[in-house]
This record gives C-alpha cells, structure tokens and sequence, in this order.
C-alpha cells in the first residue's frame, strides 16, 4: 500500500508540473527542472521532436568544417580582465537607489553610471561606456572586484576571440593587447602572448549583468498552488520599478592602454615573424575616451597598419558598443574598405545607418526583435556602398550580423564558401556558451525568431517562413548572398559577457576565403 501511495503521488505531482508548464509557459527551465528532479523521476524528456530538437539536429547535419582551414590566426589589439557580478548588487553596496534611467555617452560620476544601467536594463539591451574619472572608477572597481560571488574572466573582444580560437587545437593563435599577470594566467596555454604585450598591471573592465528571470524556493507543493491559484508571471530581475525583459549586461570601464590601441603597432610588426593567415582586429570603440585629434590620427594609423598586412590576408574587424557618431562614421568611410569582413550586432548596425546616412537611419531604435527585411537592406547598403565592387578600392565582402534571436552572414558573390555552416555554427555556439553546455540542451532553449518575415522593405524582398527543418535560409540581392538562421535562446543564460565574441570567431572558424584574395 505504501509502494502503491507513493506511486501515486510521484504520479500526482508529476501531473502537476504539466499543468504548470503548460499554465507558464514562461517558467526559467532552471525552477522546471528543480521541480521535475524532486520528484526522483529522472531526467526530462530530450523533446528531439520539438522545434529546438529539429533545428539542433538539422544544425548538426550543415555544419562541416570547410575544405580549406585557417592554420594560424592573430588578433588584437583589446585585452582585459571582466569582473563580472549583478549590477543592482553592485549599485546597491555602492549606496545608489533606484530612480530615473538616462543614456551617458561617457560615463562621469556614480549617479550616470546609475542611471546609464537602468536605462539598459530596461530595454534588455547591452552597451559599453567609458568612465572618465580614474579615482572614481578606481574605488568601483575595487568594491566590485571583492564583492562575493564576483568573477574574473578574459576579457576585450581581441583576447575574447583569441581565446574561443584557441579551444580548437589545431589552431596556432597570436593575441597582442595589454595583458597583465592576471590576464596572463587566465589565458588558453595555446595563445601565444609576444614579451612586448606583457605589462605589470591589468586593465579591469567591469560587467554588470542582469537576470531575465527567477523562481524563489520553496516546497512543490506551495509553488505549485501558488501558481495555480494566483497565475503569476515571473518576471525578470528587479530593482524598484525597474524589471529586465530578458538577460544582458551593461560594460564600463576606465581603459587608457585599450583606448589609445597602445598595442597597435606592437601588433602589426609581430604578424612578419607570426605569418597568419588570418587576422582579426578589434578595439576601435575604445577610442571613444580619447580627444577627437587623437582619434583622427589613430584611424590613419590603423589604416596605414592594416594596408602593410600582406595581400592575401584576409582581416576581420569586430565592432562594439558606440555612441560617437562622427568616430562611426569615420570608421566607415576610412577602414570598412580596409578590412575583408565585419562583426556586428543589432545596436551597433543602426548606429552605423545612423551616423553614415544609411536606410532607415531614421528609425531610433528597435522595437522589440529587429526587423529582419530591415537589417537586410542596411547591411545590403553597406556592401553595396561601402564593399567590395570594381569601381572602388575596398576589400570589404562579408558580413556576420547577429542579435538574439537570429543571424544573417551577408556576403559579396564569389568570395566566401561554407558560409551555410558559418552561419549555423555562429548561432549554435551562442545556444551552447549561453547555458554552458557542450551540446545544444532542447530543454533549456526556445526559438523565439520571427516565424515569417520578409527580406527586404526596398520593394525587392520575398517572403520567408521559418522552418526548423531547414533552418539555414538563403537568398540572393544583386551579387550579394544572404544567409540567415534563428538561434536557439538560453532560457536562463549562465552568462551573455563575450557571446557575440563567440558567435563571430565561430563563424570565422568555419569560413572559408576564396584564394583570390
């Protein structure tokens, strides 16, 4: 009887976690699984017939490595150490209340780092500012840096990239920035750092990350009929009124080394002895704390390093977080044509529409998920206007867009192969990295791309509906190829720090360049 009472029961209580999944759909899969393990009955179901079972599986069957492979690849010139820890935690132990949000472009005080965060946080949107005063950032960093449950991590897009390269070890990397003994000791045996990057003292880049969602403990039962009776939504991390639409972090700084690409030179004379054959560059963004002279003097300097690169060495840059227009566009106009490809996200591609005066810079910001026929007509416009063609001097001819519910490699006809698996692979290691897992874990993702969305708003785009058995849909625009693919989203992401990092060394891991170039 008793055997029989307690069948029932598992029995009972397994039902219910059903009903409430079925009742909140929205539950972090982390309260769903403490749940269904309670109950000692196993693991839940892998769900391979689902949508996010059918696109994983499809996914795993696209991505091959392509014919011709990256042997040694270099990268800089931006490396750091994140501390990484909860941004109200920290503006907590900092004394500051909640209030009013207010976008800083340069970050001078407590109160704008403060109300630079809640105006982030409330869009569930990342950005990366610079804090001006040293003494102030100084006393932050240190607060933040003891703060329990802090974490130190590689950080900088160039030792982020150079890092994610290095798990493959057939691959010989190269990663010049400034790199102190604590970065040193958190980097991959497999990159090599030349003695000229070595300095005595890290550069501290602090990350503030917020929650998308969370579920307090407490008996099944008591949850279960709270939910039931009650119907609450959980929603996502607060602080006072404000409340996070989903997970993302917000970057600040106090960066000189990094902001003046100190290492740029370093950089580019170690590329004769290192002989890539691939070469990433990153750090530009940066510049943004530094006066407008020194930033125009820089840009030529890169430039002028890129153009002493050897011909047939393709070079990526990444881009980050701006809010200097005239810098943007400086960037745009002076080294998209001396670069080969671009990575990029949602915020940073319409600030670019907006500072270079590209279509739909009129929009202010995205509404909710970016528009799909959208992001394709500007990054049409920027291989179109400022690309490869053989009416102008560029040797721009791809690019890997990314936001967080999907991806698009957009690349110029006849240069680029295994761009399928490129862009599958870009959107498979953001699932992974995400929840910190090896493989793609059906139950802890959702696909939350638009189901049907139309390619272009110029009047030449088609209409596409998604299908999870073929999740890799192309087209094709004047010469250019695009290739789009929804990702599969953390449910509850153990980190966003250094995703996009992720996704673009990924992309560029199993792409393969035409030996024209």
């Amino acid at each position: 009887m008793a055997l029989w009472r307690g069948s029932a029961y598992a029995g009972f209580l397994a039902l219910a976690v059903g009903c409430l999944f079925l009742l909140e759909p929205q539950l972090p899969s982390s309260a769903l699984r403490s749940l269904w393990n309670s109950l000692q009955l196993g693991p839940a179901p892998p769900g391979s017939g689902s949508p996010e079972g059918r696109l994983a599986a499809a996914w795993d069957a696209l991505i091959v490595r392509p014919a011709r492979r990256w042997r040694r690849v270099a990268v800089g010139v931006n490396a750091c150490v994140d501390v990484v820890l909860s941004g109200v935690k920290l503006l907590q132990a900092l004394g500051l209340n909640p209030g009013n949000g207010e976008d800083h472009s340069i970050l001078h005080s407590r109160n704008d780092l403060k109300e630079a965060f809640i105006h982030f946080m409330g869009k569930g949107a990342a950005a990366e500012r610079f804090f001006s005063d040293e003494d102030t950032f100084h006393d932050i960093a240190q607060t933040a840096s003891a703060f329990p449950g802090a974490q130190h991590y590689v950080g900088g897009n160039a030792a982020l990239i150079g890092q994610k390269f290095a798990a493959n070890s057939d691959l010989k990397v190269l990663l010049c920035g400034p790199v102190g003994p604590k970065l040193h000791e958190l980097l991959d045996d497999n990159v090599f750092v030349p003695p000229e990057s070595l300095q005595e003292v890290d550069e501290f880049h602090l990350i503030l990350e917020y929650q998308a969602g969370f579920l307090t403990s407490g008996s099944v039962v008591l949850i279960l009929s709270r939910v039931l009776q009650h119907r609450r939504k959980f929603p996502g991390e607060e602080w006072g009124q404000l409340k996070a639409p989903h997970a993302n972090r917000f970057i600040f700084s106090h960066d000189l080394s990094n902001g003046a690409m100190n290492m740029l030179e370093v950089f580019v004379s170690s590329l004769e002895k290192f002989q890539p054959d691939l070469v990433v560059l990153s750090g530009l963004h940066m510049m943004e704390g530094q006066s407008k002279e020194l930033q125009r003097k820089r840009l030529l300097e890169v430039v002028t390093s890129i153009s002493d690169i050897p011909v047939g060495i393709p070079v990526h840059l990444e881009l980050a977080s701006m809010t200097n227009r005239e810098l943007m566009s400086s960037i745009v106009h002076q080294v998209f044509p001396a670069v080969t490809s671009l990575g990029l996200n949602e915020q940073e591609l319409l600030f670019l529409s907006q500072s270079a005066s590209g279509p739909h810079s009129s929009l202010s910001s995205w509404n909710g998920v970016p528009d799909v026929g959208i992001v394709s007509d500007i990054l049409f416009w920027i291989l179109k206007e400022h690309g490869k063609s053989e009416s102008r001097a560029s040797d721009l001819t791809r690019i890997h867009f990314h936001t967080l519910v999907y991806h698009i490699l957009a690349t110029v006809d006849g240069h680029w192969a295994n761009q399928l698996a490129a862009v599958a692979a870009g959107a498979r290691v953001a699932g992974t990295q995400a929840c910190a897992t090896e493989t793609i874990d059906t139950s802890r993702v959702s696909l939350r791309a638009p189901h049907e969305f139309l390619t272009s708003h110029s009047g030449a785009g088609s209409r596409i509906i998604l299908n999870p058995d073929k999740p890799v849909v192309e087209w094709h625009r004047e010469g250019v190829a695009f290739h789009f693919t929804p990702v599969l989203v953390c449910k509850d992401p153990i980190r966003t720090v250094g995703l996009g990092d992720a996704i673009s060394a990924e992309g560029l891991f199993y792409s393969e360049v035409h030996s024209h170039y």
